[in-house]
């Protein structure tokens, strides 16, 4: 295991205000940002997130709406960030690829590159998503349209760019993919990335200011501003140098959606090492959420706000849900009748009855408990295992699994009806010893509720319903 991690979110476009599509990701991350910090010790933890505002679509939206673009992208930036810190995201930095610091080392990375000579000038002629920010060919199309962006016209472009030898690091990739079997996660990611290495094209890096005004000027050409996708994957290594986090002894890992896993697996290892900077280790890709059964999207109109979903239920029971339930490797679908149940079955009727449970118990028997065990004392290598693969999703059925059991020895026990006060406070020192160490397992997931429940036990706060009944 590496001393430091790295650990990224994918930027969001500023066209809009994040959905709970978005936020899935970012409670993925954090999660496993807060295991790290448990397993490797705070300082060697950094966790980056953000909003990527040039291109296009950011562009359009602003002039549509009559808002001077930068007020606009500063007006949407604040709201993800508010919606980020409504689900309780510890990031280190909240990034804006419109802060000074990135413009700098975005606009030196490309010369890095240019001077690498693997920059060139030519004539792009083809077809342009404006919802992806992506040059697409015929065959990625249907019907004559972008597959994630159906609404939305092909744009027909020609203009001049300066492209990326792309095509030149097909070698590179294929040893890189080769050499590194969880360098793309889950593994039919992975698939998916290496069937595409052979067929990368060179790819234009740039957009001509009279067609796109809004970016970051080319340091090569003043008639130019970068490509959106160049400038915000270099978000990052912004972040990475800034922390002096983006070298050997760092685990650098990228979440992301699989819309964005094109990008993440195969160019941007490629500027990286065009560049001269270190590669990353882990790109792991999540699938698709759904809103009752329909995809959720800005264009659509069909979205959920996180912030209101935790205003409504609390802001753990939403991490609970969407880390328990989400899309970690096959597409999932949202509804709030089902986060209902899960909220009823799972929290309220689980471990919010284990809790009230043993708390009037140990009452009862005045007995209180103080925890002398760390996060690493208790964990055990199943879970260690799980969570090093990103799998929060399987970490929290093995954890709820324990809890289940011990639901099991107290029915069996039953503590409320021993008369003997010895047994009594062997059994409850026992059973309410699991449920802390449960507890403390839970804090990357469910930080509040963990830090919550041990404070009860321990006489810091009185007792009180952990999921009142919805």
């Amino acid at each position: 295991m590496k001393k430091k991690i790295l650990i990224t979110t994918a930027i969001d476009y500023v066209n809009d205000v994040i959905h709970i599509g978005h936020a899935y990701q970012k409670i993925l991350a954090d999660c496993i940002a807060r295991y790290q910090r448990l397993r490797r010790g705070e300082n060697n933890v950094f966790f980056v997130t953000g909003t990527d505002e040039h291109g296009q679509k950011v562009f359009n939206v602003a002039k549509e709406k009559g808002i001077d673009v930068k007020q606009f992208v500063d007006e949407i930036s604040k709201k993800d960030q508010e919606q980020q810190d409504s689900l309780n995201i510890s990031y280190d930095r909240f990034i804006r690829t419109t802060d000074e610091d990135h413009k700098r080392i975005a606009t030196e990375f490309f010369k890095k590159v240019y001077d690498a000579g693997y920059i060139y000038k030519g004539t792009y002629k083809g077809l342009y998503c404006e919802g992806c920010e992506e040059y697409k060919t015929e065959k990625e199309l249907v019907d004559g349209r972008c597959t994630l962006h159906p609404n939305g016209e092909i744009q027909i472009v020609e203009e001049e760019n300066y492209f990326f030898k792309f095509s030149e690091f097909r070698a590179f990739l294929k040893d890189l993919f080769d050499k590194n079997s969880d360098f793309v996660l889950p593994k039919q990611r992975f698939n998916d990335m290496y069937s595409l290495v052979d067929k990368v094209e060179d790819i234009p890096v740039t957009r001509r200011k009279e067609k796109l005004p809004w970016g970051i000027e080319c340091p090569i050409d003043s008639n130019h501003v970068l490509w959106v996708w160049f400038d915000a994957l270099v978000n990052y290594l912004t972040f990475g140098l800034q922390k002096n986090c983006w070298d050997s002894d760092t685990q650098i890992v990228h979440f992301l959606g699989k819309d964005n896993a094109r990008m993440h697996a195969l160019l941007w290892p490629s500027m990286l090492k065009a560049a001269g900077y270190e590669i990353p280790s882990n790109v792991y890709v999540n699938a698709f959420l759904s809103l009752n059964g329909k995809k959720i999207s800005k264009s659509l109109g069909n979205v959920v706000s996180p912030k209101e979903l935790v205003e409504k239920y609390g802001v753990d029971p939403v991490r609970y849900y969407f880390l328990r339930y989400g899309p970690i490797v096959e597409d999932s679908d949202f509804s709030e009748e089902h986060f209902k149940s899960v909220y009823n079955g799972d929290l309220a009727n689980g471990l919010g009855n284990t809790v009230s449970r043993l708390f009037k118990l140990s009452d009862r028997a005045k007995m209180s408990f103080t925890v002398n065990k760390t996060y690493n004392d208790i964990l055990r290598q199943e879970l260690t295992q799980t969570l090093d693969l990103f799998r929060v999703d399987n970490a929290l059925e093995i954890i709820w699994k324990r809890l289940s059991n011990l639901d099991k020895h107290i029915n069996e026990n039953e503590p409320w009806s021993i008369k003997d006060e010895s047994k009594l406070k062997g059994v409850l020192g026992y059973e309410v010893g699991e449920l802390l160490e449960v507890s403390i397992l839970l804090s990357p997931f469910i930080p509040d509720i963990s830090q919550n429940i041990l404070d009860m036990f321990s006489k810091k706060v009185s007792a009180y319903p952990l999921f009142p009944r919805i």
